[in-house]
């Protein structure tokens, strides 16, 4: 599990500060999530293909979120692009991209598919055999998701040494990784825990953007093996978070340690600040295990 991230800054990009976007490679996807100013541009120094991008993940529609999206629809279309794109999106912004695309006369010679989200409760989105993505409603100013991202569990591993001495017929072997209990050549039930072993452990990633404290998203989130939580703000500006609906880092820390996460990625920083330093520092006094998002950066987890 590879997370590239592209932005990770707040409002306004700037000369050395992007907003926030990043790609997440998961069981042989691309995911873009979020498509703030400059997606493409950082898409191409990162030399991340284009064709491998199939769906795209936004979670509000406040301009460092999505204002890089119509530019990158529209590169799609100059580069000839034939496969779909879907994009996963609070209910409006396909009438804002078809406006846009509808008063230039730049239709796709693609198929864009919106799906379109407005439900305040958990929701699967999407759905493969290798993954499942689930939106983590947020507590914005404006209607917000997040996105996890769940690897469906692995198929059991045959014990060679004990299939054989069951006398198990190579025929049920599809079953055993499928953990079932079969009937070997002598007629007897074998359990499949004696013959099988633990599949290899799945991973997941939980992407909650602007948001303000809210416990309401741990059970979605529990025990993720990453989370990237917002932390716009250091403890000292706490009184802004009332006002914005967005985090201190030590409270994006506190949701780290409550849903039991095992590594904290800290972003979408007011540029208000000079530096980071602090908020890994903040954040530590509550959750040891902590990253620093950086524009430019990958992870793999």
């Amino acid at each position: 599990m590879k997370l590239t991230i592209l932005g990770c800054h707040s409002a306004t990009p700037r000369t050395n500060t992007n907003p926030t976007s990043q790609v997440l490679e998961i069981k042989n996807h691309m995911f873009l999530i979020d498509c703030g100013e400059g997606t493409q541009v950082e898409l191409r120094r990162h030399k991340i293909k284009f064709s491998r991008i199939k769906h795209i993940f936004i979670s509000h529609l406040h301009g460092d979120h999505y204002f890089g999206l119509v530019g990158l629809i529209s590169t799609f279309r100059l580069l000839t692009r034939e496969t779909e794109l879907h994009i996963y999106a609070p209910k409006g912004l396909k009438k804002v991209i078809t406006l846009q695309m509808k008063l230039s006369d730049s239709w796709t010679n693609y198929p864009l598919i919106f799906h379109e989200l407005d439900s305040k409760k958990s929701e699967l989105i999407f759905e493969d055999d290798k993954i499942e993505v689930h939106t983590v409603p947020l507590n914005h100013r404006i209607y917000t998701n997040g996105f996890l991202f769940k690897e469906k569990p692995y198929e059991r591993k045959l014990d060679m040494k004990a299939v054989l001495k069951a006398n198990i017929n190579m025929a049920y072997f599809r079953k055993l990784k499928q953990g079932a209990d079969v009937v070997n050549e002598d007629g007897e039930l074998i359990k499949n825990e004696t013959v099988t072993l633990d599949p290899r452990p799945t991973k997941s990633y939980a992407y909650c953007s602007d948001t303000k404290y809210s416990e309401d998203i741990i059970p979605i989130i529990k025990e993720a093996d990453v989370l990237y939580h917002e932390s716009t703000f250091l403890n000292k500006n706490e009184d802004l978070c009332k006002v914005t609906k967005h985090s201190t880092a030590k409270q994006a820390a506190t949701i780290a340690k409550k849903a039991s996460v095992k590594t904290l990625v800290l972003g979408h920083y007011s540029t208000r600040y000079n530096g980071y330093s602090l908020f890994k520092k903040e954040a530590q006094e509550v959750f040891e295990n902590v990253l620093l998002a950086k524009d430019g950066v990958s992870f793999e987890f």
